[in-house]
């Protein structure tokens, strides 16, 4: 357990949960929260305006809990805009998906892990499969030059293991830890993602300006995946195949952007053609669409993200898949 003669930084954490008719899931999130060896600063729940019985379980059942209760549905990335901007007395934000179970030393593990690596801004953490003790949910998340972001080793055995503070592109957000005042300094989550990418996105920047991302395989977390949202449910091929036509045409250095513009096209294209002849024509069209319209909007914000003193081009390359054919042939899609 983390003592005070181990505290070399501040390494105070905020645990932020985002929910919207997660009553099924919320009261093992919260459990597990609460019993951790080392406990959090704060526990925040954002609540989008549930219509379940969400909030009555929090306010009988776990009344420590901090709940900020919207009055519609905001998305993942407002709601959680909306925790960052409130919280004033902790250094760093732990986010949790409600579909969750966080193992008894998560916490613990955390703040070792911040005061280890003293120049790390992000970290990723273990995602295991809740209903498959057998498999994996993800251990980060990799992003290709296409513009294609998928959860690493999602469905892979159990047995894989990844080495403790290894680099990954981006931290799923169901799970991982921010140092606040970088999060704010480049803008926080893109409110019109609504959810699905606004975590490659945040990553994205704060990589231009410097940050990069640990991986933390001993920190686990046992997650549903899509639990609330659906597995490939339209929802979530709408704003995930929406979301990273916008993060690829905002983020992408101009070099890079160019040189892997027709691979971007084709990989559209391709995905065009799947849900095509998986009967999704609609969502699918009605996705790139909707991508299409917003690009004004995503190019005027490229011109403040990307400044002169930006990371070079090539050492952003050098954190993406390179593989032309990974991008086609990944297992998962966000």
């Amino acid at each position: 357990m983390a003592t005070a003669s181990t505290i070399t930084v501040d390494d105070s954490v905020a645990v932020v949960i985002v929910n919207y008719n997660g009553a099924d899931f919320l009261s093992a999130c919260l459990s597990a929260i609460f019993e951790q060896s080392v406990k959090p600063e704060r526990v925040i729940v954002v609540d989008n305006a549930s219509t379940d019985l969400s909030n009555s379980i929090i306010q009988s059942s776990f009344p420590e809990v901090e709940l900020i209760k919207l009055d519609q549905n905001t998305g993942f990335a407002a709601a959680n805009n909306k925790a960052f901007t409130l919280i004033k007395d902790c250094s760093w934000v732990a986010l949790l998906n409600p579909d969750t179970i966080a193992y008894p030393n998560w916490i613990e593990l955390l703040k070792k892990a911040v005061n280890k690596y003293t120049d790390t801004a992000v970290f990723s953490c273990r995602l295991e499969d809740m209903n498959d003790a057998s498999k994996l949910d993800g251990t980060g998340d990799q992003y290709h030059v296409t513009g294609l972001s998928w959860r690493r080793d999602h469905g892979a055995s159990a047995a894989v293991n990844r080495t403790i503070g290894e680099g990954v592109f981006s931290p799923c957000a169901a799970a991982a830890l921010y140092r606040l005042e970088d999060v704010i300094a480049v803008g926080m989550f893109d409110e019109s993602y609504f959810c699905y990418n606004e975590d490659t996105d945040l990553m994205f920047r704060l990589r231009l300006n410097g940050k990069h991302c640990l991986h933390l395989d001993d920190c686990i977390v046992r997650h549903a995946g899509s639990g609330i949202t659906g597995v490939q449910s339209d929802f979530s091929v709408y704003h995930g195949h929406r979301n990273l036509v916008w993060t690829y045409f905002k983020n992408m250095p101009s070099f890079l952007l160019w040189l892997y513009l027709p691979q971007h096209i084709l990989l559209n294209l391709v995905s065009m053609v799947h849900f095509t002849l998986k009967g999704r024509f609609k969502v699918i069209v009605r996705a790139k669409w909707h991508a299409l319209r917003g690009l004004p909007r995503v190019l005027r914000m490229r011109k403040s993200i990307h400044k002169p003193d930006n990371v070079s081009s090539s050492k952003i390359a050098c954190s993406m898949i390179r593989n032309p054919l990974a991008a086609y042939f990944n297992r998962y899609e966000k």
